[in-house]
């Protein structure tokens, strides 16, 4: 959530100006609106559709990689050691 220019402001700090919360309230908010959003995903995920399970699975399988790139933070531009696991137990699966 760190933020690359003066002007730019992270979602992180716009939440906090806007409602007069802590950095901590602000994320401890965040995580309520992930983890409802991954029942909403997983609810919809189990339902018959039209549309051919391997591509749900793709997105699935995006949204599961920007959760662990972004869970603790920026993960994409300060990577961070999960993302270096995740990096490399994909290498290795690949082979």
């Amino acid at each position: 959530f760190n933020h690359r220019r003066e002007d730019d402001c992270s979602a992180i700090e716009c939440y906090m100006k806007q409602y007069g919360v802590t950095a901590q309230e602000a994320y401890n908010e965040f995580n309520k609106h992930i983890e409802s959003s991954w029942k909403d995903v997983n609810e919809e995920f189990l339902k018959p559709t039209e549309m051919p399970t391997p591509v749900l699975c793709r997105s699935l399988n995006l949204a599961r990689v920007m959760d662990v790139l972004y869970r603790e933070g920026d993960g994409y531009t300060h990577v961070g050691k999960a993302a270096k696991v995740f990096d490399t137990s994909t290498s290795l699966t690949r082979k």
